[in-house]
């Protein structure tokens, strides 16, 4: 059976001032270490999780903190798993990314520091954004669905 190679696309900057450093409680797959630490991107429609939507908790696959719901997930089409909101307000950090000569807003997990994607304010939920997040950084815990306990920015 052939195996399909995925390439990624590495980060030309270290981390963006006032990031998290990185604190891993696991040791990772060199794909999840290239996203998690070196802050690459996983190929658009590549990811695990792009399809997934089991009642569950999508955590960390560095350290195994909550991210996100499954409630809160959706397809927006962009080829990367998406979610209106993080589940809880201090699951996530938000940085300034200047990276590719783009301004972006950066997010990683608040417990360990890992790379997990960005956030944009496109986003076709009643909470305006669209947290798109690399398949990589996520492992997904199934069972009953905690309710988020982030609101969204414009509240």
């Amino acid at each position: 059976m052939k195996q399909r190679q995925i390439f990624i696309e590495k980060s030309t900057q270290p981390s963006p001032p006032g990031a998290p450093d990185v604190r891993l409680d696991r040791q990772l797959s060199p794909e999840r270490y290239k996203v998690l630490i070196e802050r690459a991107t996983e190929p658009a429609w590549t990811g695990e999780y792009l399809h997934h939507f089991d009642e569950g908790v999508f955590v960390c696959a560095g350290c195994g903190g909550d991210l996100f719901s499954s409630s809160d997930k959706f397809d927006s089409g962009t080829g990367w798993p998406s979610f209106k909101r993080p589940i809880g307000a201090n699951s996530i950090v938000e940085v300034q990314d200047l990276d590719l000569g783009m301004i972006r807003t950066e997010i990683t997990c608040a417990n360990c520091g890992g790379h997990l994607g960005h956030v944009f304010s496109d986003g076709p939920t009643d909470s305006g954004l669209r947290y798109c997040v690399n398949s990589l950084s996520l492992e997904f815990r199934s069972g009953p669905t905690p309710p988020s306990r982030t609101p969204s920015r414009s509240q």
